[in-house]
């Protein structure tokens, strides 16, 4: 079980805890996280156990550093990029290019994962609803934005409108991960389709 202390506190990123970042990431992607160990972590890093109780203390706790390494350095692309002097469609379609990007960084994965872990553990539960919670923040602060723009969308709210964008795009990773898109579910074209209905209305509104 981890502590609510170690999710959210982060220590500094030593060259050390950086190269057993790394290696978790690597065994996360070749066995997931039922098949994840701290032993399996070790040796990809070739550094003794000991090093991974030192600085993380639990497989539970190395996992949630490394979604907040991850979390941490792309949150703060997505902010750059949000407030960047662009047309809306514009934003929304990096948005959709950064999918890609965090699908094959494995990020996606690891918060997936986490996710998962999160529905029978809730300090895991509270560390991810922690992480995520700054998406949220920036997506209703550019749903703001659009209402200004486009005077409203009916009775959502911008709340509403980052909450069900937000829970779309995750919704949108799970199936992804699940290899819907290769059974023939169009997700990453109906995102992008939804951005050409976002162009539409900035044209419009001009």
């Amino acid at each position: 079980m981890v502590s609510k202390k170690t999710a959210v506190s982060p220590k500094p990123d030593s060259e050390t805890r950086l190269a057993l970042l790394a290696a978790t990431e690597e065994c996360l992607h070749a066995h997931g996280y039922a098949g994840l160990s701290t032993r399996r972590v070790a040796e990809a890093a070739n550094m003794p156990l000991s090093q991974i109780h030192y600085h993380f203390g639990s497989k539970d706790a190395l996992v949630l550093a490394l979604l907040d390494y991850q979390n941490r350095r792309l949150l703060e692309r997505q902010r750059t990029t949000f407030a960047a002097d662009l047309p809306l469609w514009k934003r929304w379609e990096k948005a959709c290019d950064y999918l890609d990007e965090d699908l094959a960084s494995g990020y996606v994965r690891v918060l997936q994962e986490m996710m998962a872990a999160g529905w029978s553990n809730p300090d895991i539960a509270a560390a991810v609803r922690n992480f995520l919670s700054g998406w949220y923040v920036l997506l209703g602060t550019v749903a703001k934005e659009a209402t200004m723009r486009f005077g409203g969308l009916g009775p959502l709210r911008p709340d509403d409108v980052a909450c069900l964008v937000g829970n779309a795009f995750l919704g949108c990773e799970a199936m992804l991960l699940l290899g819907f898109e290769e059974q023939g579910m169009p997700i990453r074209r109906a995102l992008r389709r939804f951005g050409t209905l976002i162009r539409r209305m900035e044209e419009a509104a001009q």
